[in-house]
């Protein structure tokens, strides 16, 4: 069995591929297809993935002096790479789906293959934590369910597993049949259809239709018929291939649903199986987790678990977190909490997700025993141990009596805990300073009060960052790009009031081109959180000059001043001998900054006279690229620019990089891309133009909560000034928001409305500096629940037009004391 791997040239066989390269054959382990996620370079073989916005052929030199000598690649480096095998095939993508096919055909285990548009990571941990005490279960990682996804989930089948659950995620026609070879499920399950992703079909039914060829081969497919169409396509399905396990509210149904009553915070459901009466309870109460329950119930039945078990199971069923979500915590530190359950490609995900943000030097990993009934325990402590080795963690807590039996194997300095409640008694809040710390343990080890302890203190505002989010649009418009187009983000501002090293770090991790700040120190800080990338600062000060030369940072020169503050400061601070990159700025119509074009003279002999000073780029900014009533001036504005730098190229004798395209041009004026492109709010999800606005995804959602309710009459007056006063009885719930948090003043009086239990609310008297009031007379909430001032279900155009003016200010104006949660699905 391939519990150890396969060997190189087998895999050059199963792939179709042709071997070449002076290489051992030795046994492939791992696959590694990105390369900034490798934990080990023994037997790992990476797979050089070709797509719209990369090639993973780039990294294949790094890989290989960090160890790596394996490779399967569509077309061999010019490079001589000593020691190292290829495998050259005509599609990357395909040899990894074709090797993960076989892996999955050599074990005979039941898999079950789950798709739909929503709940499908929800339905699988459910079923983990159902069948886990009997089972030993291989999963999806989080919602590892793409195109590359589901082959590496399903790379990790071994021996030692008697279980597989798999979900399978598609955005466009021809997809699922490339997954269904991999996973070929032996039981299927048909979550809720939703509109997600039908603008890449002809037809709702097509992509119902694409989704249902997961199962073609399945033994049993398990659905809900409530759903007409779902229930017309699949009415002809029963044969002896395939057994339809369908569930729902009407007479027939395999189970039906007979009644659901919700109370307090859990509900009861009934049904009717094979002619008797059955029921659970869950710890929920909303619509979709009923739904997905009686998913994980009909597996329950299927499997043969009788009523008391899965009934004492349902009841235990834990709510599944989405997201690692990194918060502000004590004494300087970092805290990411990802202790909900806990297996080794979670592990390696936290992991990732850790080093990825790179907030501090110090990094510390609390963790505990690991309760997933592995039956090969020294094997499995062996390859945790590697994964945080490979990390470079500085110190480990480990909490459980089995991880303390290996604790040998962890390289960092490490201490052990019998139970949560041992390290609790002994916890002191000054052991933990100016560090990272990743909380990962199994759910039965109560973590959160760990996390409690850790956690910063702060007040219930909360401006949320999705890294998810930030990295889609990333990489929306680079596949716009053309080929050899480079990339600046821009993070001035507090990236756009997002947080500042948290968001390059991530836009460093994807390989970002460039970044941009506003002012020296935050390209100080961006370097002193180890920020390597190329650095522009745009406003560059008299003060700041020393700062720039010694921290390696790129100066905006806009005008001979700023150019003569440069060469001052070369003579005190310049550091080794290479020339100092300058950015020359143009103008070329917005009359803000910049040269003339009449200067270009007197500029270029400057420039020829302090070779000590090399030009990196040239740039304009464009004054409307978003209005197409000034398209005509914008097409002036990049002719103008383009000669410019043409001329400059041939006055200074050498090349460099030319970039005049904002947000809005990038798309709309592809043809002035140049060498780069400069990438400002709609890296953060804003756009004027409402078709590209649909392809963006929500990046900051600025969230609060009730803190009271109070009843007013008529005519009573909320708030200061008396400059509010109620139409009718009015029940008005106080936020613990206000102007000293960027929440604008000119919101008050019934202009700015908010988003309370999905009902949209009028704020009730003036904005006050730490509060603020709304009107929620007829809406069904309480003190503690959720209030979205703008995000996803909001968006932050609507709140800027309330406050007539853009959503730049807001996001830049939300004030240093809202908490930042960065997070990661």
């Amino acid at each position: 069995m391939p519990d150890k791997g396969y060997l190189f040239s087998e895999i050059a066989a199963l792939t179709g591929g042709s071997l070449s390269g002076s290489f051992t054959d030795d046994r492939i382990e791992e696959i590694l297809t990105d390369s900034r996620k490798l934990s080990t370079s023994q037997q790992t073989a990476f797979f050089a993935l070709v797509s719209p916005r990369n090639n993973g052929h780039r990294f294949i030199a790094d890989l290989y002096k960090r160890g790596v000598r394996y490779f399967l690649v569509s077309s061999l480096p010019a490079q001589k790479f000593e020691g190292a095998g290829f495998i050259l095939v005509d599609d990357t993508l395909k040899a990894l789906q074709d090797i993960a096919a076989y892996h999955r055909s050599v074990f005979d285990l039941p898999v079950i293959g789950i798709t739909g548009s929503n709940g499908k990571t929800i339905v699988k941990e459910w079923l983990w934590q159902l069948l886990s005490p009997e089972k030993t279960i291989v999963r999806s990682p989080r919602s590892y369910n793409s195109q590359i996804g589901v082959p590496l989930s399903v790379w990790q089948i071994r021996n030692i597993h008697n279980l597989a659950i798999f979900e399978a995620g598609i955005s466009q026609p021809g997809e699922m049949g490339k997954l269904a070879r991999v996973i070929k499920p032996d039981i299927g399950i048909l979550t809720n259809i939703g509109h997600a992703h039908d603008q890449f079909f002809a037809s709702h039914q097509q992509k119902l239709e694409e989704k249902l060829l997961l199962f073609q081969e399945a033994e049993t497919l398990i659905y809900c018929s409530d759903d007409t169409l779902v229930d017309s396509l699949l009415s002809g399905i029963d044969n002896q291939r395939t057994k339809l396990f369908d569930w729902g509210y009407r007479e027939g149904n395999k189970l039906r649903i007979t009644e659901v009553n919700t109370s307090g915070s859990g509900t009861q459901i009934d049904a009717i199986f094979e002619g008797r009466s059955i029921s659970i309870e869950i710890p929920f109460t909303d619509a979709a987790s009923v739904e997905n329950s009686i998913h994980c119930w009909c597996v329950m039945l299927l499997l043969g678990f009788g009523p008391v078990v899965t009934s004492e199971r349902m009841q235990q069923l834990h709510p599944v977190e989405m997201r690692l979500q990194m918060n502000a915590g004590i004494n300087g530190c970092s805290v990411i909490n990802d202790a909900y359950s806990f297996d080794p490609d979670s592990l390696q995900i936290a992991l990732d997700f850790m080093m990825q943000q790179n907030q501090h030097d110090a990094k510390c990993l609390i963790l505990s025993d690991m309760r997933q009934g592995e039956l090969n325990e020294p094997l499995l402590y062996r390859k945790i141990a590697g994964m945080v080795n490979a990390k470079n963690i500085h110190r480990m807590i480990g909490i459980g009596e089995t991880i303390a039996v290996y604790g040998d194997l962890f390289q960092a300095k490490a201490v052990f805990f019998k139970d949560t409640e041992s390290f609790l008694r002994q916890f002191k809040s000054a052991d933990f300073s100016n560090e990272s710390i990743l909380i990962k343990g199994a759910r039965d080890f109560g973590f959160e009060r760990i996390t409690s302890l850790l956690m910063q203190k702060s007040h219930e505002t909360i401006l949320e960052v999705n890294l998810d989010a930030l990295v889609h649009n990333l990489n929306f418009y680079r596949s716009r790009l053309k080929p050899g187009t480079r990339l600046m983000a821009m993070v001035k501002a507090f990236s756009y009031g997002s947080g500042s090293y948290e968001i390059a770090n991530t836009l460093q991790f994807h390989r970002a081109d460039y970044l941009a700040v506003a002012y020296a120190d935050e390209g100080v800080e961006l370097r002193k959180a180890g920020i390597s990338l190329p650095i522009m600062v745009m406003n560059p000060e008299e003060s700041g000059m020393g700062a720039i030369l010694v921290h390696d940072l790129e100066p905006e020169i806009y005008n001979f001043r700023t150019l003569q503050m440069l060469i001052t400061a070369i003579k005190r601070f310049r550091v080794g001998a290479e020339p100092v990159k300058i950015h020359l700025k143009f103008d070329t119509g917005m009359h803000r900054l910049g040269f003339a074009a009449d200067k270009l003279p007197e500029l270029t002999k400057i420039l020829l006279n302090h070779p000590e000073i090399r030009v990196e780029s040239v740039f304009s900014h464009l004054v409307g690229s978003d209005n197409e009533t000034f398209d005509d001036y914008t097409s002036q504005q990049i002719s103008g620019f383009a000669s410019i730098a043409e001329q400059l190229t041939e006055s200074l004798g050498y090349d460099f990089m030319r970039h005049i395209l904002n947000s809005a041009g990038i798309l709309r004026f592809p043809e002035a891309q140049f060498e780069m492109v400069r990438l400002g709010i709609s890296l953060y999800g804003i756009s004027s133009d409402e078709k590209e606005q649909s392809q963006l995804e929500t990046v900051t959602s600025l969230k609060t909560s009730i803190s009271q309710i109070t009843h007013v009459g008529k005519n009573e007056s909320v708030g200061y000034n008396r400059s509010w006063k109620a139409q009718r009885d009015s029940v008005i719930a106080t936020i613990p928001i206000g102007y000293a948090d960027g929440l604008s003043r000119r919101l008050g009086n019934g202009t700015g409305h908010f988003l309370v239990n999905g009902n949209i609310v009028p704020v009730a008297g003036n904005v006050c500096m730490d509060m603020t009031m709304l009107d929620i007379t007829g809406i069904d909430a309480k003190e503690g629940d959720d209030v979205l001032v703008f995000g996803r279900e909001l968006p932050i155009n609507i709140l800027a037009e309330e406050m007539d003016t853009i959503p730049y200010e807001i996001l830049t104006g939300i004030s240093a004391r809202v908490k930042r949660a960065y997070f990661k699905e």
